[in-house]
C-alpha cells in the first residue's frame, strides 16, 4: 500500500497499537473527540525510504493535499 500518493485509511489516528482490533475492522474512536485520519505509504514527493506500508502519518480529513489520495475496494461475494 504505498506508492503515488500518501493513502487515506478509514481508521482513526492513534499514537500507538494498543487496543488495536485484532479482525481487520476499522479502529474508529466512539467519543468523536479525534480530529485525525491516518494516512499510509508515502508519496512521490517524500524520501523514497518514507515510502513504505508501515509508516503513517495523522491529518485532518478536511485537508487536501495533491500527495494525499485513496484506494478504492470493492469485496466480492459468492
Amino acid at each position: 500500500m504505498h506508492g503515488n500518493v500518501w493513502e487515506w485509511c478509514v481508521d482513526d489516528w492513534h499514537s500507538n497499537y494498543q487496543g488495536a482490533p485484532t479482525d481487520g475492522s476499522a479502529w474508529l474512536t466512539s467519543d468523536n473527540n479525534n480530529p485525525y485520519r491516518v494516512l499510509r505509504g508515502g508519496s512521490w514527493l517524500y524520501n523514497p525510504i518514507l515510502c513504505r506500508s508501515a509508516n503513517r502519518l495523522f491529518n485532518s480529513p478536511d485537508l487536501s493535499d495533491l500527495t494525499f489520495g485513496f484506494r478504492v475496494v470493492c469485496e466480492v461475494r459468492i
